[in-house]
């Protein structure tokens, strides 16, 4: 029997939410130097080997040749991957969970995020995605927040042509700014749109200063945003405040949320808060069919 909640959604329902928010692969790409046919076939690929319906090997073999014509040099195939793709980080394998219960759609885990991360106009790693249930005046409101989901099968990274996109030990998808083309592969190769480009615009107009100083994103210190110091026209995500954590803190996000919604902790370490509650009969995650395992789990 299915499990019903109040005011809430089926894990089905969430899912279709959330697609509504998924970006325009066409869009995404009308505008990139890239080839747009190769990326579109690449992540609807990368999603069949994720799901076991593609055999890597024959992901590798059918697009190399392409890979290499089209970005030449900058192509780093499996086998040159270099050693800065290739970072361990023992320790904790992060995770989040979110009670959907308690989510109140404050949107202070947008915001906070926003001014943790200093992101750029139009970007947001932490959305709350809403929707309204019932029938007038019958009437309430669903609230989904959707981080990046650190994917365990992320196919993001299966895309990525010059393998600035990796996962860590640690269980965070990361990406390496220096190595990002900005080809966009990966921004459509998320089934849960949870990726944006920089197009390299600022704040200067409406707030004095803000360009001053960037977060230390990713674990690096780049001082000023401005052209040939900051990476830009480049992909960035939400990285669970991986310079946070390097620190011993929580992401801005948890730490900040009004209606205690979030946790976060090791999900290999059983008797973890999160890992209790991901083992909880309301614990759900979002488009589970596809294989991705998110290592974020929601409470419904």
């Amino acid at each position: 029997m299915a499990l019903k909640t109040k005011n809430g959604l089926e894990p089905e329902e969430y899912a279709k939410l959330a697609d509504d928010f998924v970006l325009d692969a066409q869009k995404v790409l009308s505008d990139s130097r890239y080839d747009t046919k190769l990326g579109l076939n690449m992540a609807s690929d990368a999603r069949k080997v994720i799901n076991g319906n593609l055999q890597i090997e024959d992901f590798h073999k059918i697009y190399s040749a392409s890979l290499l014509k089209e970005f030449g040099d900058q192509y780093a195939s499996v086998a040159t991957t270099t050693k800065s793709t290739q970072k361990k980080d023992t320790g904790p394998k992060w995770g989040m969970v979110i009670d959907l219960k308690k989510c109140v759609g404050c949107d202070t885990c947008t915001v906070s995020c926003k001014s943790e991360n200093r992101t750029p106009p139009g970007m947001s790693y932490n959305v709350v995605l809403e929707t309204i249930k019932g029938d007038f005046p019958n009437i309430s409101v669903v609230n989904l927040p959707r981080p990046c989901m650190q994917c365990d099968k992320p196919p993001c990274v299966q895309v990525c042509p010059t393998r600035a996109t990796y996962k860590l030990d640690n269980g965070i998808v990361t990406i390496d700014n220096d190595r990002c083309i900005g080809c966009r592969y990966c921004m459509i190769a998320c089934p849960y749109g949870a990726r944006s480009y920089d197009f390299g615009d600022g704040y200067e107009q409406e707030m004095i200063g803000y360009n001053d100083v960037t977060s230390p994103e990713y674990g690096v210190e780049r001082g000023e945003r401005k052209k040939g110091k900051i990476p830009q026209e480049t992909v960035r995500k939400c990285s669970f405040c991986y310079h946070r954590l390097q620190r011993g803190e929580e992401p801005a996000c948890v730490e900040t949320c009004i209606g205690d919604a979030r946790y976060f902790g090791d999900m290999s370490d059983p008797n973890s808060v999160v890992s209790k509650l991901a083992a909880s009969p309301r614990a759900f995650r979002l488009k589970e069919e596809l294989g991705t395992q998110p290592r974020v789990v929601y409470l419904r």
